[in-house]
Formats: C-alpha cells, sequence, structure tokens
C-alpha cells in the first residue's frame, strides 16, 4: 500500500465520522505534518502519513515536537489499521479537551 492511499482511508474516515482532514502546507515552515484533523467544538490534531514502515524524518519529527509541546496531538499513520482508533477517539473526544499531546 502506497503512502497516498493511507491518506485517502483517513481523509474518507475523518469526513465519514463528522470531521475534517484537511491538506496542511505551510509555506516557509518544512516538515509540518501531511494533514489538520478538524472536529465540531474546536477540536484540532495533525496526522503525517506515511508509506507503511516508513519512519518520520528528522525535521518532520522535530515539528511534531513542537505542535506537541503546544498541546495538539500529532499521529503518525503508515497503515490503514492505525486510522480507525485515531478517529474514534477525536471524533469522541470531548469540546473542552485542549490536548495535552499524543500520538508519537
Amino acid at each position: 500500500m502506497r503512502e497516498r492511499d493511507v491518506e485517502r482511508k483517513l481523509v474518507r474516515a475523518v469526513r465519514d465520522s463528522g470531521g475534517l482532514a484537511l491538506k496542511f502546507v505551510s509555506p516557509g515552515m518544512a516538515g509540518v505534518p501531511d494533514r489538520l484533523i478538524l472536529y465540531p467544538g474546536g477540536r484540532v490534531s495533525f496526522a503525517e502519513i506515511k508509506a507503511p514502515g516508513k519512519q518520520l524524518r528528522p525535521l518532520q519529527h522535530q515539528r511534531a515536537i513542537q505542535l506537541l509541546k503546544l498541546g495538539f496531538r500529532v499521529y503518525v499513520v503508515d497503515s490503514p489499521e492505525q486510522i480507525r482508533p485515531i478517529v474514534m477517539y477525536e471524533s469522541n473526544r470531548r469540546n473542552l479537551d485542549h490536548g495535552g499531546g499524543g500520538g508519537i
């Protein structure tokens, strides 16, 4: 399975559960996660999509740590099996929960 296949499955699963998984591009800041995951109530997390078995590049790891320190969840997704638990957790997370790290 290729990275784009995993990404498509994540986008569809988030959409089907009531959220958005927007492509995240940040000109001038390389290494940001691929997707910004948004759910009703202001719930925000990030997902870096990888081909099965691939690891984060050092700069991607650094960006993930920056986001975690700001209180956001950052997921590294390299297989379709990881998607359901992420979507279930994020779609059911309480509106007043403002992150707290997790995911890497």
